[in-house]
């Protein structure tokens, strides 16, 4: 749960977005979590994967604190936690998904704006770093909430249901 101050601010900010995300898939079953909707061929269940592994992981275990066992699995342009291993379900799925977000927390309870990261992958950006926790927390609050919108959208193209709860257009 968020605290008060910047931080409290950024992370309830954070928590909200994460409940969105969550939201738009609520009452989904298995087959239309798996069900690639748009073009580039990515299901809702690759997307929350992508959101534990490179984006909670990765940003707050890797980055953040200076995991070495994370902090260097990714390589630029990589779609490799683009996708759910053969034979993990999406309780499972899920289960990481909301494991990785309480473990941030927890890291982004013992930190403070200021603070720098402990590692940064120069490999995948040699000439762009973001200087503290707190520019860390708006790069995956930005991401969060677009890739939120992604879920939205697919989420109303597989059976009409929005965020807001059926259709802001209805008469």
């Amino acid at each position: 749960m968020a605290g008060s101050g910047e931080m409290g601010a950024l992370v309830g900010a954070l928590e909200a977005q994460r409940a969105h995300v969550l939201g738009a898939l609520d009452g989904l079953g298995e087959e239309d979590l798996r069900r690639p909707v748009l073009p580039s061929g990515w299901s809702c269940l690759e997307l929350v994967r992508h959101l534990t592994v490179d984006v909670e992981r990765f940003w707050f275990a890797g980055v953040v604190a200076g995991a070495p066992d994370v902090a260097g699995q990714l390589a630029a342009g990589a779609r490799t936690h683009w996708y759910v291993p053969e034979g993990m379900g999406a309780e499972e799925v899920l289960a990481e998904y909301h494991a990785a977000a309480a473990r941030s927390d927890a890291l982004l309870a013992a930190a403070v704006p200021e603070q720098e990261p402990a590692a940064w992958p120069v490999e995948i950006w040699p000439t762009w770093r973001l200087p503290d926790v707190r520019h860390v927390l708006v790069h995956v609050l930005t991401e969060v909430a677009c890739h939120g919108g992604h879920l939205d959208a697919v989420r109303e193209l597989l059976d009409g249901t929005t965020w807001l709860g059926g259709s802001p257009y209805a008469p």
